[in-house]
């Protein structure tokens, strides 16, 4: 359940951290993020999550999800205390100094697409940042077979033998994956090398990207698979280019729930220091 707001969702896979902040029972915890885990809770709960660039936090002892998409990264209640959580878990991790938000040229993105109050909210934090553009930032439509196909993989030998002990909705969702077919499978790789390039020209000469973290605030609870394509639909393209994203609250929005801008990079000490500035 979600502290800050009763009956609606902590968010995803690492909801249970970012409750247990919200809460304010810890400083610090850990999530995992392969479509938005760290940062779809850090929105719901109005915390901070941080989803680093792909490899840089190990993975040793994390039983996988999709391995190219999976990430692990610090959830805090503070910029900060992820930026300190980085230094431990990330081997020869440096923050990195910032003078001012004059000192980074950012990407505008998907603002348009949530909710009216999101939406203000987010266009408020987009304006403390001096050098902004507009970008037409692409989304991966074709990707979400390539997804599938690895956690098809991932559970192949497992769901082969102790199918009866997975739960229903999981049960449901890996014969979907291994349904997958071998040319679907290619032609989703291909997208997403296509996709990575489509995002690296629509970034050229930008340092940094903003956009919602979600286009809505946290939500009732349901399972509803329409739900999950939504909450996803601004941090999994993020999880396709390995990229590093933090999510940070940013005011009340509907019905006086918070907001949550998205700050992407390349470089995960930046995303890191401009976050500390902005918040």
């Amino acid at each position: 359940p979600n502290p800050i707001a009763p009956g609606r969702i902590a968010g995803g896979s690492s909801g249970g951290s970012a409750a247990a902040l919200a809460s304010r029972l810890a400083e610090a915890a850990l999530g995992t993020d392969s479509g938005g885990s760290i940062r779809i809770p850090a929105a719901c709960c109005g915390v901070v999550g941080f989803k680093p660039s792909y490899g840089r936090v190990s993975l040793d002892g994390v039983f996988p999800l999709a391995p190219s998409f999976d990430h692990a990264g610090p959830m805090a209640t503070s910029v900060a205390a992820c930026t300190a959580m980085m230094k431990a878990l990330a081997e020869g991790f440096e923050p990195r100094a910032l003078e001012s938000l004059e000192d980074v040229e950012v990407g505008v993105a998907w603002l348009e697409l949530a909710n009216p109050l999101v939406q203000a909210r987010v266009r408020e934090a987009v304006e403390r940042f001096p050098r902004r553009r507009a970008v037409d930032l692409p989304f991966p439509d074709d990707v979400h077979p390539a997804f599938m196909r690895e956690v098809a993989d991932v559970h192949r030998e497992l769901f082969a033998e102790y199918a009866d002990s997975y739960g229903d909705n999981v049960r449901t969702k890996i014969e979907r994956c291994l349904a997958v077919t071998d040319a679907e499978y290619e032609r989703a790789r291909l997208a997403r090398e296509e996709y990575r390039q489509r995002c690296a020209e629509a970034c050229d000469g930008i340092e940094l990207l903003l956009t919602p973290t979600l286009i809505f605030v946290a939500p009732p609870q349901a399972d509803d698979l329409e739900l999950r394509v939504d909450a996803i639909r601004l941090t999994f393209p993020i999880n396709v280019l390995g990229w590093p994203a933090l999510a940070l609250p940013c005011g009340p929005a509907e019905d006086s729930l918070p907001a949550s801008v998205q700050l992407i990079g390349r470089d995960d000490a930046l995303v890191l220091a401009a976050g500390e500035l902005l918040e």
